[in-house]
């Protein structure tokens, strides 16, 4: 079967209002050795599950038996400064402030996968967003969308890295938009290492296990106390590697480029930029405020007890120096007492001890 030419493809994606689309080849990931020595070196924390079907991972061909191609879209969000926010909040990464990308990405992937198969009746059009085992940025970056910097999240030329990436692995055989070569969007620049808090940057590699997305996300249980200060006012996620990056640096182009309104911030329950929750309400969240707080949201993958460790990191942060100390308080009343969870009580005496008020009640 002859290849498919990619324009007709890529049109087809960009009216269902993505940013950009390409095509690669479906092939074995050229960094599948260091992927692997990075999982042994135990650098993905306690995401066990980016352990497991790493033979999909770095070879989209054994997600989809027979896949010839896979078809990246980008879509881009608003990454402009949270400079006005007010204090005392605990802030959010910009992806996560609006709607859940994961729902809404997916559904316009289906509709071009739909429209694609009845083009090509017979062919297999999978559509992914971050469920399946795909090394995205690099399909991306190979796509022709863009240069994976130094952070390693994939940059836009000339507009940033304010990006959710999405997939169809398909066995349809399209003409492929990038190439081969691998651009260096950095040069000398190390602001993102530098900007880093918990030192988890090195040039293009980054432990997960030690970076504040991470901590806030994804690691479940008690975080090293060695992390805390680090984590600063983050609540959810982290933006500060992309906040020092030079090409997300505000110019007349990233002004007038086009972002998708479905992940503007919401402001229920936050600050009126929607960049923040207040953190004593979080301290004192229950499992209905949660589901409240995050409904259509991609945060809800964050439960109730690490929401409030999170908090309670937070709300140390914050009254460093003396300050805040109602929030003092409240902490010593979560370490002492014995019906709290047990992972924010701990993260509680952490906290405490560390400010140097840990001769509390146990």
């Amino acid at each position: 079967m002859p290849t498919s030419p990619a324009q007709p493809i890529i049109d087809r994606c960009l009216e269902e209002n993505f940013v950009a689309a390409g095509v690669v080849p479906a092939r074995r990931s050229p960094t599948a050795a260091q992927f692997q020595e990075w999982l042994a070196e135990g650098r993905h924390g306690e995401m066990h599950w980016m352990a497991e079907h790493v033979d999909v991972r770095v070879d989209p061909r054994e997600l989809v038996p027979g896949a010839r191609s896979v078809i990246v879209v980008a879509d881009r969000y608003d990454g402009s400064s949270d400079d006005n926010r007010p204090p005392g909040g605990g802030r959010i990464a910009r992806y996560a402030r609006g709607r859940d990308y994961h729902r809404y990405m997916k559904k316009r992937l289906h509709r071009v996968a739909d429209a694609l198969l009845a083009d090509h009746p017979g062919e297999v059009f999978r559509a992914c967003v971050d469920t399946a085992p795909i090394l995205e940025r690099e399909v991306a970056a190979a796509a022709g969308l863009g240069a994976i910097g130094k952070h390693t999240l994939l940059i836009e030329p000339a507009v940033g890295s304010w990006l959710l990436l999405g997939e169809i692995v398909t066995t349809l055989e399209v003409e492929p938009t990038g190439s081969d070569e691998r651009l260096d969007p950095c040069g000398t620049c190390t602001r993102c290492i530098e900007a880093c808090p918990t030192d988890a940057i090195t040039p293009w590699s980054v432990d997960a296990s030690r970076c504040v997305s991470y901590l806030t996300i994804e690691h479940r249980t008690r975080i090293d106390p060695a992390f805390h200060e680090g984590m600063g006012d983050w609540l959810f996620g982290c933006d500060l590697c992309q906040e020092a990056c030079p090409h997300n640096q505000p110019t007349d182009r990233t002004a007038s480029s086009s972002r998708e309104a479905q992940y503007e911030a919401r402001s229920e329950g936050r600050d009126a930029a929607g960049a923040s929750f207040d953190i004593r309400e979080v301290l004192d969240w229950t499992e209905e405020d949660r589901r409240r707080a995050f409904e259509t949201s991609a945060m809800k993958r964050a439960k109730l007890g690490m929401m409030r460790r999170n908090a309670v990191i937070v709300a140390g942060n914050l009254a460093r120096g003396g300050g805040a100390p109602d929030l003092l308080d409240r902490l010593a009343q979560l370490a002492a007492d014995p019906s709290e969870d047990e992972l924010v009580r701990a993260t509680a005496r952490d906290v405490l001890a560390q400010l140097g008020d840990g001769a509390v009640e146990t």
